[in-house]
């Protein structure tokens, strides 16, 4: 059924005959591929009841910035199909271990990071609120957590998690409300030669896209599940970002732990889920890694709390 909807879609696009090539995918159920054609296309393909408009949606907000994210060709939002520019294949990860720059591929997401910063972000993208926050947190107790202690959390400890989270959160809101891409990770960055200043960043998979604290992306960048970032340069950017957008340090320190402990607890969580749900046990070798990059955030002492308490209950969070 999805196959004819897919070969359905491309006939009405003049494609029913071009080569397709299958991409690598992300945790989703989305899937992407190449199509041969007059001008490089990519299908994406993402089966109801996940909303493809809302990628649309999004890529045309950054376009509109003089960003680049991928043009939109044509789409069938009711069936969740969308042709795009094709943006290549320049992918920071992949460039990085060929042996490209790797600070001055990172300075670039970081300066387009600042720029983002100058500007409000849409108004149709929903809040990173407390709300969600909260459940996004849960995904560590009911999955990782259970999977440690071979049995769900009792709800006394949970309860005290999450009061600790709840005084956290008004802590993590330092600077103005910006666009978070989300996933804004050295597999979703790709480099494009032939355009200047930020426009050489390639955007790819924001469809997760919220509003929120400035933070978030720069973790999301720096603490990269997939491949490590040295220390000396994190620190560095993590400067060059509060020089060019002077937001106050200490409080933009703290948002950034916090919303780092957040992150790892959350993608600690959803690996686990993956591995032991879905069997995509490969997310299993990227545990080690967030739970180096909890640490470092939990050695920050507005999450002294959240800290004992990860001791106390599973004897982890300590660097």
């Amino acid at each position: 059924m999805r196959e004819r909807l897919r070969a359905g879609f491309l006939n009405d696009h003049g494609l029913g005959e071009a080569d397709r090539r299958p991409l690598a995918g992300d945790a989703s159920a989305r899937r992407y591929e190449r199509l041969s054609a007059d001008r490089p296309l990519i299908l994406m393909d993402t089966p109801p009841p996940e909303n493809v408009g809302i990628f649309a949606d999004i890529a045309e907000a950054l376009r509109a910035r003089g960003y680049s994210a991928p043009e939109v060709i044509a789409e069938d939002r009711e069936n969740g199909f969308l042709l795009l520019e094709d943006l290549g294949d320049d992918i920071f990860a992949r460039l990085i271990e060929a042996g490209a720059p790797e600070k001055e591929l990172y300075r670039l997401a970081v300066d387009f990071l600042i720029d983002l910063a100058a500007a409000k972000p849409p108004e149709f993208l929903p809040h990173f609120s407390d709300d969600y926050v909260m459940a996004q947190n849960a995904l560590f107790v009911d999955f990782y957590l259970a999977e440690k202690l071979g049995h769900p959390l009792e709800a006394e400890p949970r309860a005290f998690y999450d009061d600790i989270w709840r005084n956290l959160l008004p802590r993590m809101r330092a600077g103005p409300e910006v666009m978070l891409l989300r996933d804004f990770h050295s597999e979703n960055l790709l480099y494009l030669n032939d355009r200047d200043g930020v426009k050489a960043l390639g955007l790819l998979d924001f469809q997760d896209a919220l509003k929120g604290p400035p933070a978030y992306d720069l973790v999301s960048l720096l603490q990269d599940a997939r491949r490590d970032v040295t220390e000396p340069m994190a620190a560095e950017l993590v400067y060059h970002y509060l020089d060019n957008t002077g937001i106050e340090e200490a409080a933009f320190r703290e948002s950034y732990a916090i919303l780092g402990a957040h992150r790892a607890l959350r993608i600690l969580g959803i690996f686990t889920r993956l591995a032991k749900v879905d069997g995509k046990t490969r997310y299993l070798d990227m545990i080690p890694r967030m739970q180096k990059h909890l640490a470092a955030n939990l050695a920050h002492p507005g999450l002294a709390g959240l800290q004992n308490w990860l001791a106390l209950t599973i004897g982890e969070g300590k660097s």
